[in-house]
């Protein structure tokens, strides 16, 4: 019998598991799905905003995996961490181990001022509304007028989004009590959504730029005068080999419709969502110890893919701000890192140490392959990691491992949370939900989350 934990129980870790399922070369296989947290399925729980209903239900095809009898799911395990299981403990309980921790750590600004009060990340703002049991923020100034939001992708739509969106909107999504509360109380009324290049290279999708102009109590601010400093959006760039990928081109009809649609002059909707493009930012403005604004320099098309800087600048008033500019992985203790990259070093998903592939020691997702891609894009990562470790599986399976990998956990002092035990989770969310008269609301702590994988809360 061939035994694999695979760390991580996000999409990659689930597909991982679930091709290593499918495979015929080593039928008889049993996978132990390891996770830091008590509860599964990793970012689709704690990254996808709250109000995508159709993203989040992705859960129910990695619960189906996640309940195969091949298959255990191990919570509140932390491997590489203080305390927690060593890489080469790992190896001595598996024949394999495939790490899919993803890219968690958010790339900064750099700017003088990002350490100001009112200044986050987007991922510590996505953890607070999704009521990750990590989230260190007590609240965000959600009682200052205007926030900005730096950046241009998926992420910075997502969380300028929930600004804008009105609390009884989310009241039937599992926003926990405390997030929910906050909002409902926001007093944000301009939402400033700020790229240093143009709209033909904005990283959000169509679907997501869309979902902004449906916002009932909201209205899209966009200044054509910016949009027609991008080639691509004039048609100058256009020409023989220079057509535009169909995700642009449908991005930019969008944002097109906005800037003939001028704001009226008088307040018609209760907040605004501008869209600002070629402002890079240069420092975060301070007043009385907290963020009072964002300098940005006014940039331009270099003509070879990039921007410049004119030498112009511009202030935009804001109290809270938030950095959306993109992931990378970070270090695991015991595994290979390449810091250029983010990523562990590996051939076709084998890990490599001193370029020389590592017995039993694999990747896939992100820390593989680095934060590109789609959710469905972990699939195709998976089967190349999977098929690389079933090559390799005649020679695995001849080294002597526990039969119980469990055991052993509990006898070094760690106490897991198996299936059952987020099963008494997912109860307990659903009857603290009916008790606040909603659906489903999460528990947003650790030991919230702990006392009711043991069936100590109602």
């Amino acid at each position: 019998m061939l035994r694999v934990a695979v760390v991580g129980s996000g999409p990659s870790g689930v597909y991982t598991a679930q091709a290593l399922l499918q495979q015929s070369r080593v039928p008889d296989v049993r996978v132990h799905v390891l996770d830091r947290l008590p509860t599964p399925y990793g970012l689709v729980r704690y990254g996808v905003a709250p109000d995508h209903e159709k993203i989040k239900s992705l859960q129910s095809s990695l619960r189906a995996v996640l309940e195969d009898d091949r298959i255990t799911f191990v919570g509140h395990v932390e491997v590489g961490g203080a305390g927690g299981l060593s890489p080469a403990r790992l190896k001595e309980l598996y024949h394999a181990v495939v790490y899919c921790v993803g890219a968690a750590a958010d790339r900064p600004l750099a700017v003088p001022g990002e350490g100001l009060p009112g200044s986050f990340s987007a991922t510590e703002f996505v953890s607070w509304y999704s009521a990750h049991p990590d989230a260190a923020v007590d609240g965000f100034p959600l009682l200052s007028r205007s926030a900005v939001v730096v950046g241009v992708g998926n992420v910075a739509v997502d969380v300028a989004r929930i600004l804008a969106r009105g609390a009884a909107e989310l009241r039937g999504t599992d926003v926990p009590r405390a997030a929910l509360d906050a909002l409902e109380a926001s007093r944000v009324r301009d939402v400033h959504i700020v790229g240093r290049r143009g709209p033909s290279q904005a990283r959000f999708t169509t679907k997501e730029l869309r979902e902004l102009g449906s916002l009932p109590r909201a209205r899209i601010v966009v200044d054509g005068v910016e949009l027609a400093r991008d080639p691509a959006y004039t048609g100058a760039a256009e020409g023989p080999g220079a057509a535009l990928p169909a995700v642009v081109r449908r991005n930019l009809d969008v944002l097109r419709g906005w800037a003939a649609d001028p704001p009226p002059t008088a307040l018609d909707r209760e907040r605004r969502v501008r869209l600002r493009f070629f402002l890079r930012p240069v420092e975060l403005l301070e007043r009385a110890g907290r963020v009072a604004g964002v300098r940005f320099a006014r940039t331009a098309p270099d003509g070879a893919g990039g921007v410049r800087d004119t030498g112009t600048y511009e202030d935009i008033e804001a109290q809270l701000v938030l950095r959306a500019v993109g992931y990378r992985g970070t270090p695991l203790p015991g595994l290979p890192f390449d810091p250029v990259h983010g990523t562990v070093p590996h051939r076709a998903g084998r890990v490599t140490r001193d370029g020389t592939a590592s017995p039993g020691e694999y990747v896939a997702g992100w820390i593989k392959r680095g934060p590109t891609g789609v959710i469905g894009s972990n699939r195709s990562c998976a089967k190349e990691t999977v098929a690389s470790l079933v090559e390799d599986a005649p020679q695995l399976v001849r080294r002597e491992v526990p039969a119980d990998p469990l055991e052993a956990l509990r006898a070094q002092g760690l106490h897991p949370v198996e299936w059952d035990g987020w099963l008494s989770i997912e109860r307990a969310e659903a009857a603290l939900g009916r008790s606040l008269g909603r659906g489903q609301v999460k528990i947003p702590d650790w030991s919230g989350l702990l006392d009711a994988a043991r069936g100590d809360r109602p």
